[in-house]
C-alpha cells in the first residue's frame, strides 16, 4: 500500500524522468519481550536508519548521487537551488571519503592477521578497529544529513494542529474506546511537551467520548501525528458485555494542520455565525447563556462549532479556528491531488474511509496495517508515551522510504 508520495524537485540537468517507478513497503513484526523489558524500553529512532538508508543500496539514490558527483561545479539551477545541490555534493564526496576509509582498514586489518602477531601488531589492530568504528558511525550522521536533504518537505509539517476525534461503529463501547484515545494522545502531548488544549468535549452518559476536538502546538507536532488519521480498531470484551464476547469497534481520527495568517485568508462576509445555548451537563450556565457558537462559511459549506467555554466570545475564537483547520486541510488536499494527479494520501490525511490500526487487547496486540507492523504491550501504547513514539517514528521512516525512492524514480533517465 502506498505510505506517503510527493515530488521531488531537483533543478537544472539533473531533472529527468524515471520510467519504472520502484516501491517498496516494509514489512516487519517487532519483538517487544517480556513485561519488564517494555517498562525499560527507550523510544527507537536512530535503530530506524538503517531500513532508510536502505536506500543507498537502491538504483535510483544510486543513479542520482552518481551524477551529482560527475556534474561537480557544472551543477545547474541558480539561488537556493544550487546552494542545495552544492551543499549536497559535499556532504556525498565525504561519505565517499570516508567509505573508502573503511576499505582501506579493512585491508589494513585482514593484513595484520597474516602476520605474526606481537604486542606492536596488536595495538595497531586496534586502533585500526577504533578508526574503522569512528568512520561508519561519521557515515551513519552523513546519510542522515543526505537523506534530509533528498526527501521532499510538507509545506504543512511546520505546523500546529486540531485533532478530531469521533465515536464510530459500536455504540457505548466505541465511545469508551474514543475517550480513551483522547488521553492518550493527551499523555503524548505531554510526553513530546507540546501544549494541548481542549475545543470541544461531548462526553456520554457512561464515560465515554461522542466526539472531541484538541489544538496541539509544539515542535514538529503536525509532522508527527499526521499519521495517526483514520479509522482505528478495538477488539476486546467491553465492560458491559456479560458473557465474555469479544466486540469489535471502531473511531476516527482526523489531524488537520492549523494555517497561519499568510497560508489562508478568510473573508468574514463569508461568514454565518450563529449562538445559541449549551448542551449537556453544565448547570445554570447551560440552561441560560447562549454561548454555544456555530460558523459556516458559505462558500464550502463548511462547518465548525464550539460550546466548551463559559464565553460566546471564547467559543467564537475556537470555533473559528477549527474552521480555518478544516479548510487548510481541504486546501492542502485539493493542491495534493492536482499535483499527483488526484492519487490520495494514505499517511498525513484524515483517511476516515480506511482502517489504519488495530488495537487487539486480548492478544495484547497493536498492529498498523499501513506497514504490516504489530507491537505487544497495549497497556504501555495506550499509556501515550514510548510504543506510540516508536509506532509514530517507523511510520515516519517507511514514508520517507517510499517518497525518496518514488520521487526519485519519476525524476530519473
Amino acid at each position: 500500500m502506498s505510505l506517503f508520495r510527493n515530488t521531488l524537485r531537483v533543478t537544472g540537468w539533473l531533472c529527468t524522468t524515471f520510467t519504472q517507478p520502484i516501491r517498496i513497503v516494509p514489512s516487519f513484526v517487532l519483538d517487544v519481550g517480556t513485561a519488564a523489558d517494555r517498562t525499560s524500553r527507550r523510544p527507537c529512532s536512530a535503530s530506524f536508519l538503517p531500513r532508510l538508508g536502505d536506500a543507498f543500496q537502491q538504483q535510483p539514490l544510486q543513479s542520482f548521487l552518481s551524477r551529482l558527483e560527475e556534474a561537480g561545479p557544472r551543477l545547474g539551477g541558480g539561488g537556493g537551488s544550487r546552494l542545495r545541490l552544492h551543499e549536497l555534493l559535499l556532504l556525498v564526496q565525504r561519505m565517499r571519503a570516508r567509505e573508502r576509509e573503511v576499505r582501506e582498514l579493512d585491508g589494513l586489518m585482514q593484513t595484520g592477521e597474516s602476520l605474526e602477531v606481537d604486542d606492536e601488531s596488536e595495538d595497531l589492530r586496534k586502533l585500526a578497529e577504533d578508526e574503522k568504528v569512528s568512520c561508519q558511525e561519521e557515515i551513519i550522521k552523513l546519510k542522515e544529513q543526505i537523506l534530509s536533504l533528498l526527501i521532499p518537505p510538507n509545506e504543512a509539517d511546520d505546523s500546529d494542529l486540531i485533532l478530531e476525534l469521533t465515536a464510530g461503529v459500536g455504540g457505548q463501547e466505541a465511545m469508551l474506546f474514543t475517550a480513551e484515545m483522547f488521553t492518550m494522545y493527551e499523555q503524548y502531548a505531554a510526553y513530546r511537551n507540546w501544549n494541548f488544549e481542549i475545543l470541544e468535549y461531548f462526553p456520554s452518559e457512561l464515560g465515554g467520548l461522542r466526539r472531541a476536538a484538541a489544538s496541539i502546538g509544539g515542535c514538529e507536532a503536525y509532522k508527527n501525528l499526521k499519521y495517526e488519521g483514520g479509522v482505528h480498531r478495538v477488539q476486546r470484551v467491553p465492560k458491559t458485555e456479560k458473557q465474555g464476547r469479544i466486540h469489535t469497534s471502531t473511531m476516527t481520527v482526523a489531524i488537520l494542520p492549523q494555517p497561519s495568517e499568510i497560508n489562508l485568508i478568510i473573508n468574514p462576509k463569508d461568514l454565518r455565525i450563529e449562538t445559541k445555548r449549551a448542551s449537556g451537563a453544565g448547570g445554570q450556565h447551560v440552561n441560560t447563556t447562549d454561548s454555544a457558537v456555530r460558523i459556516t462559511h458559505i462558500p464550502t459549506g463548511v462547518v465548525s462549532e464550539c460550546q466548551q467555554e463559559r464565553s460566546q466570545l471564547r467559543n467564537r475564537e475556537k470555533a473559528l479556528q477549527i474552521l480555518r483547520a478544516k479548510m487548510y486541510s481541504i486546501k492542502l488536499e485539493e493542491e495534493t491531488s492536482r499535483r499527483e494527479n488526484t492519487r490520495k494520501i494514505q499517511i498525513g490525511s484524515k483517511g476516515r474511509s480506511e482502517k489504519i490500526r488495530t488495537y487487539n487487547f486480548p492478544q495484547d496486540r497493536i498492529t498498523d496495517h499501513r506497514i504490516g507492523r504489530s507491537l505487544h504491550g497495549i497497556d504501555l501504547f495506550m499509556y501515550g508515551e514510548e510504543l506510540l513514539h516508536e509506532m509514530i517514528q517507523c511510520l515516519k521512516e517507511c514514508a520517507d522510504y517510499e517518497s525518496l525512492i518514488e520521487s526519485l524514480s519519476e525524476n530519473a533517465d
